[in-house]
């Protein structure tokens, strides 16, 4: 099943470099990116709260950390903040060759992602009508394992496929490029060049109406989410392993490529 995918192939199917984002400079570029502030709980049982703080969001040497902070009051609470950025309203992309150079923080209750979500949710309905495009997330505990997955439909259903990596090569200690390709009809995942699940087969509904016209929700704009989790019904949450010492999801760059005609 693996096929090498690289640069040069992307090149001569006609796709051509439309945004980049490498992280110059000591500050986030505003102009592309959105940071979005969450209380904890906002979705998945989550526990962190996402914060706005040079503490949680850095640029620097060329990449961007997303830090995971937790804070013990004087009576033992403990309290969790990190970081999410987006380009929701600034750079937004209707199908497209979506790539970023990475590396996971390791620990249990970690759950980095890079994924697509629908600019406008009213378009085909709220989530998971509108689709979701998870292209990489790797669970802090398990940091030799990567997902790629959609969401779609109502009732909610997904399609998700795995790659792993040695011990020697795991996804904490190490950077890797995470890719994804949307084609109409199409969406191809990618790790360092191999693919590793595809699928063409989904739907979008509305309720007590018919499933609208394929490739429904996967043919509106979407817009990429960098973000750090802590904790959530599906990773789990950070328990008296986790160590919050030198622990980012860092991110080296984000690139974006897309054909003139589909």
């Amino acid at each position: 099943m693996s096929t090498l995918r690289t640069v040069e192939d992307l090149l001569k199917d006609g796709y051509e470099l439309k945004w980049q984002e490498e992280f110059e400079g000591d500050s986030l570029n505003r102009r592309d990116w959105n940071v979005e502030l969450h209380e904890p709980g906002w979705v998945n049982k989550e526990w962190q709260e996402y914060v706005d703080s040079e503490e949680n969001i850095r640029v620097r040497d060329g990449l961007l950390h997303l830090i995971p902070v937790e804070k013990i009051d004087q009576d033992g609470n403990r309290s969790y903040t990190s970081g999410r950025v987006t380009t929701q309203g600034k750079r937004d992309f209707t199908y497209g060759y979506f790539e970023c150079r990475a590396k996971v923080p390791a620990g249990k209750g970690y759950l980095p992602a890079f994924w697509l979500m629908a600019t406008d949710e009213d378009v085909y309905g709220q989530w998971p009508k509108c689709g979701e495009i998870d292209i990489m997330e790797v669970l802090g505990d398990q940091t030799c394992k990567l997902h790629g997955t959609m969401h779609y439909g109502e009732p909610h259903e997904q399609s998700q496929g795995c790659y792993e990596v040695e011990e020697q090569d795991n996804f904490a200690d190490n950077f890797h490029v995470f890719a994804c390709e949307w084609v109409p009809g199409k969406i191809t995942w990618y790790v360092d060049g191999i693919k590793y699940h595809e699928e063409t087969c989904w739907f979008s509904a509305r309720p007590g109406e018919e499933k609208l016209p394929y490739p429904a929700p996967f043919n509106q704009n979407f817009y990429i989410i960098l973000n750090l989790a802590v904790g959530g019904e599906w990773v789990g949450y950070p328990d008296e392993t986790t160590s919050f010492e030198d622990q980012e999801y860092v991110i080296d760059y984000v690139r974006v490529y897309q054909k003139t005609k589909y």
